[in-house]
């Protein structure tokens, strides 16, 4: 009887080993170049951070959360800030909002116009598709081999996972936005002479916004669970602080970084799903000022020709 121990085993591990091992040896200046706007990016954020005061970054948040959401938000927002203070590590919560920061960011600037192009064009869109669907469905950790390999160890390589992990969902979510919009909007936009780029700008986009800050909000989720994962590999901040804890069987320090995080990680949940909200609200009570142009002068192109038409029938 055949048994599944009596076939030959293929060496995978060995084929991706040497794969690795290949691409950082050949490609290294560009992963060099690769690392270093991460870098930059994540040193000037936590350089501006770390410098803060700590009460009058207090409110600031309380402000920003104010504009944003509501004053029931600013006033969690301002409580948990000062319980993760009281906690005795505002310093490491701000490396991890510095890292999350950074990815979101990146994030934004890479997902956004993936989004687009996948959304207008359904041959990205395929390609696209499934490399989502494996970076969203491979294990955290599984992340971090390649990721040593090719960049390294510490803070700036753990952005490098941050952005790779949180990535996917707003380059999803931008496209489901814009593939929603109205069709009959784009086709007045259509009718009356508006460019790609005028579609685009004055009418895809403003109406995809409450669907793409939703995604917004998965990414900044995301984020900060890779986070506290990317302490693995040497990464600073809140997940070290658990890390240390566990790895020292000190539970209460492990138990003061888990709290720290989960503090963070609602405060920024509720600022951007209350915005997302707020502009899902604004979208669907009023469209932007192009659409309505687009819609009113599809209407009165319409009532005209039915005035035209009028005549007609009547002295047929």
């Amino acid at each position: 009887m055949l048994e599944a121990d009596d076939l030959n085993v293929l060496p995978v591990d060995k084929w991706i080993q040497d794969g690795v091992e290949w691409l950082a040896y050949n490609f290294r200046p560009l992963f060099v170049a690769m690392k270093w706007p991460v870098e930059s990016l994540l040193h000037f954020n936590e350089t501006i951070l770390q410098a803060t005061p700590f009460p009058l970054f207090v409110i600031l948040v309380f402000v920003l959360a104010f504009w944003l959401a509501s004053l029931p938000v600013a006033f969690f927002s301002a409580v948990a800030l000062i319980v993760i203070a009281a906690l005795g590590v505002w310093a490491d919560a701000m490396t991890t909002l510095s890292l999350i920061t950074t990815a979101i960011l990146i994030c934004t600037v890479i997902g956004i116009p993936i989004g687009v192009w996948s959304a207008r064009n359904d041959r990205v869109w395929g390609i696209v598709r499934p490399i989502l669907d494996i970076m969203q469905t491979t294990p955290t950790f599984v992340y971090l081999v390649p990721v040593v390999m090719l960049f390294g160890v510490g803070t700036v390589p753990g952005g490098v996972a941050v952005v790779v992990a949180a990535a996917p969902p707003l380059i999803r979510f931008t496209n489901l936005g814009i593939r929603m919009v109205d069709k009959e909007l784009v086709e007045a936009g259509h009718a009356f002479g508006a460019n790609r780029r005028q579609l685009l700008w004055e009418i895809q986009l403003p109406l995809a916004v409450p669907t793409i800050l939703g995604g917004l909000n998965q990414t900044v989720l995301t984020a900060m669970v890779m986070s506290v994962v990317v302490a693995m590999i040497g990464a600073e901040g809140l997940g070290l602080v658990v890390l240390q804890g566990l790895g020292r069987l000190d539970v209460g320090r492990a138990a003061v970084g888990g709290i720290a995080i989960v503090l963070l990680a609602m405060v920024l949940d509720r600022i951007t799903q209350a915005l997302a909200s707020s502009r899902k609200t604004t979208a669907g009570r009023k469209a932007p000022f192009a659409s309505r142009a687009f819609h009113a002068l599809f209407a009165s192109r319409k009532a005209e020709e039915m005035k035209q038409e009028e005549p007609a029938a009547r002295s047929a």
